[in-house]
């Protein structure tokens, strides 16, 4: 089966493509990249996401704004992708859609909003469409997130020892594959980051290109552990955070509450770094991970990935690249994956890792131009293998965290 998968992840820097053909060989997924192109928001829908985004307040003819716009912001790279990369024959793109809230209140995940109307992608391409994966999850008691552990588990599974799958987006995420899987959120990856960069520069940059002002800066000792002592830390798996608690507002309290208001930029980004690294080392560290496989926007920057590896200290450290999947491509791939399972009438959630009752068939169906597109029923998969993937394979229109 043909599909795309997309997603626009807690940074939304961009809306990502990625082409697969899934087949069945026995209990295993194989997974055979064509490809992927990934492109920014326009300016004007960019500029209202990130006004709209919390802690700031709206209204429902904004949310119905953002709705559309994004929908059709990811209509028109769905129907890009289809033509560029599955040649018009994709059969199903499965959208994850622009996260805009995750409500959590101690600890329990009472609902989910994605962005993002799935009817303008059905209606650029003709494709059934599969979207809004989390809220089934978060209905039978889970936190609808992370959902990519149930692809990190069929990949990993063979592993030796306790390998740890983690992406480094706006938050960072790690799936834990040893007996009984467990995943969830450990913190801040790029979001503080981000958000520092954005303020400091007036808006004139939104990411740390190529980790530069971070790899200048010094951590702040005090800084840091006031960051550190976050009460989100410690709560016990499963958990998932996201930008409700971590933006701006949260970082320029820290920032008073230390007397660090005029701490030069550099040492803000460096200490921020620091502080994803940390906290992700723990979280490894305290489930007993003994190799990390690392994905996301985040292994971009030169800086974290140093930071992250001095932490780590002997616990190994690769990039899913070297296992075949481009970093950039990990997440809308699994989400492929996911919509291909929802479309075979399989379960896509390990209850383990996400908290649920039970596992669920996720997402909700738009028909495309030939009717809903339900294959037969087979047996749940139990392994995942990714084809080798060629440079020649790759569409080099990836702009993945380029510069604004």
């Amino acid at each position: 089966m043909r599909i795309i998968g997309m997603m626009s992840g807690t940074s939304y820097d961009a809306i990502d493509a990625v082409a697969v053909d899934i087949t069945r060989e026995g209990d295993a997924l194989v997974i055979d990249p064509r490809g992927a192109i990934s492109e920014p928001y326009p300016d004007e829908l960019l500029a209202a996401l990130a006004a709209q985004m919390p802690p700031a307040t709206t209204s429902m003819e904004q949310v119905c704004r953002l709705d559309a716009g994004i929908g059709q912001a990811f209509a028109r790279l769905a129907a890009k992708a289809n033509d560029q990369l599955c040649d018009g024959q994709a059969e199903v793109i499965a959208s994850h859609g622009q996260t805009v809230f995750h409500w959590v209140e101690g600890g329990t995940v009472h609902g989910t909003l994605q962005l993002g109307e799935p009817s303008w992608i059905a209606e650029a391409t003709g494709c059934t469409v599969v979207s809004n994966f989390r809220s089934r999850d978060v209905s039978a008691g889970g936190q609808g997130a992370p959902l990519v552990s149930l692809f990190d588990t069929l990949w990993l599974r063979g592993m030796s020892g306790t390998p740890v799958a983690l992406n480094l987006g706006g938050i960072a995420n790690i799936t834990v594959v040893s007996g009984e899987p467990i995943a969830f959120d450990t913190g801040p990856a790029n979001a503080l980051i981000d958000a520092a960069i954005t303020s400091m520069t007036a808006g004139k940059q939104r990411y740390d290109h190529n980790g530069e002002l971070g790899a200048r800066g010094t951590v702040h000792a005090e800084l840091l552990n006031r960051l550190l002592d976050e009460p989100y830390y410690s709560r016990p798996a499963p958990k998932t955070t996201g930008k409700e608690l971590f933006h701006l507002p949260y970082l320029t309290a820290a920032l008073a509450d230390t007397g660090t208001q005029d701490l030069p930029a550099e040492d803000v980004i460096a200490t921020l770094v620091r502080l994803t690294a940390r906290t992700v080392t723990d979280a490894v560290r305290a489930v007993g991970g003994t190799s990390v496989v690392v994905s996301g926007g985040g292994t971009l920057n030169p800086t974290l990935m140093r930071d992250l590896e001095h932490e780590l200290e002997n616990v190994e450290l690769r990039r899913s690249d070297e296992l075949g999947l481009p970093s950039s491509m990990k997440e809308a791939c699994a989400f492929a994956v996911l919509g291909y399972l929802s479309v075979h009438n399989l379960p896509a959630t390990v209850p383990s890792c996400t908290g649920a009752r039970h596992a669920s068939i996720l997402g909700s169906i738009t028909p495309g131009t030939g009717g809903i597109q339900i294959q037969t029923a087979v047996p749940a998969p139990t392994t995942l293998s990714i084809v080798g993937v060629t440079a020649g394979r790759l569409n080099t229109e990836q702009k993945v965290r380029t510069a604004p």
